[in-house]
């Protein structure tokens, strides 16, 4: 099973929709991932790991205070174990990966096929998802191996700063395809197949700068539609980029990793990506940290591992996410 083995994206009967795997099986809950194999993996360290110096793409789990959509914030709470009050203490988390760093699972979000029918990644339905007896393109497919894979860093944040633009996570800004490729080429980025694309748009840098109500008004304008989240531009060019070039991933450091509000509903990140082609999407990547990293070595390629969390029927899952070079 190798990359070389997929057609092209103009060879591709539906430009929207790759489905190889049998249904149920361990290739359909991996989607792209699974031509990560163990020699792509052994390739990929040589390569990439030459210093050892690592960084944690996690982001602190407090600093989501306001949620969108009306999530729920991670909450915390230390407990004595009982019994054994003053000798050892627990604690017990209540959270929704959704409210900071994570990977949207294929049972994320759904596409329509032709028949207008909404399902998911391969053909599964909503029926599959809610049994607790399915585990049907599950996060804990993910889980038994991890995610191993060469990354690089398409740092929009710097490259806008450098010319002088302002930047705003949260002003729903268009990321250009030219743009990416410009910055790509300033940074000495080739694409290899695997690879995760990983996106800095500066929204966890915007949302530490902001005040609580701020932030409060950012969760109240996500229940009527008036949100904005800067992004990769959705288009037919930005999904070939990602097809030819194999990207087995993508994350980022904003809320959808695409722009919100889209500027093409057709080529709608969220539905190809995830329930058409089986490629992972991270979403509140701590990203800076990594840019620094990037600049002090030089080097905006690195080795990538992340353990998502090993629930057979899990939606999505924090990423547990490290950059090693």
């Amino acid at each position: 099973m190798t990359f070389s083995s997929l057609p092209t994206f103009d060879e591709l009967e539906d430009k929207k929709r790759f489905w190889p795997a049998k249904p149920g099986s361990k290739d359909e809950g991996l989607g792209m991932l699974r031509y990560l194999t163990p020699a792509h993996v052994a390739e990929v360290v040589k390569s990439e790991v030459q210093s050892g110096e690592r960084v944690c793409l996690n982001w602190d789990m407090t600093k989501l205070e306001t949620p969108g959509f009306n999530r729920i914030a991670c909450q915390h709470e230390i407990i004595p174990v009982p019994n054994h009050e003053g000798i050892a203490w627990d604690d017990i988390w209540r959270f929704n990966p959704q409210a900071g760093s994570q990977w949207d699972g294929f049972r994320h979000f759904s596409t329509v096929t032709s028949d207008g029918k909404r399902t998911w990644y391969g053909g599964t339905t909503t029926d599959e998802i809610t049994d607790d007896e399915s585990d049907r393109i599950g996060v804990g497919h993910w889980a038994q191996d991890g995610i191993a894979a060469r990354g690089f860093l398409i740092d929009y944040v710097s490259y806008a700063e450098q010319k002088g633009l302002d930047v705003d996570g949260m002003n729903g800004h268009a990321i250009t395809l030219e743009e990416v490729k410009e910055i790509a080429d300033q940074c000495n980025i080739t694409y290899k197949p695997g690879d995760i694309f990983f996106l800095r748009c500066g929204f966890t840098k915007t949302w530490n700068s902001l005040s609580m109500e701020q932030k409060q008004q950012y969760r109240e304008n996500t229940l009527v539609q008036k949100h904005a989240h800067s992004g990769l531009i959705q288009s037919e060019a930005v999904a070939r980029f990602i097809w030819d070039n194999h990207i087995a991933a993508v994350a980022g450091d904003g809320v959808s990793f695409e722009v919100r509000p889209a500027r093409d509903h057709e080529w709608n990140m969220h539905h190809i990506l995830l329930a058409g082609w089986g490629v992972p999407i991270g979403e509140m990547f701590d990203l800076e940290r990594l840019a620094e990293l990037c600049k002090t070595l030089k080097r905006w390629t690195f080795f990538v591992t992340s353990s998502p969390l090993n629930h057979p029927r899990a939606v999505a899952s924090p990423p547990n996410c490290m950059a090693i070079f």
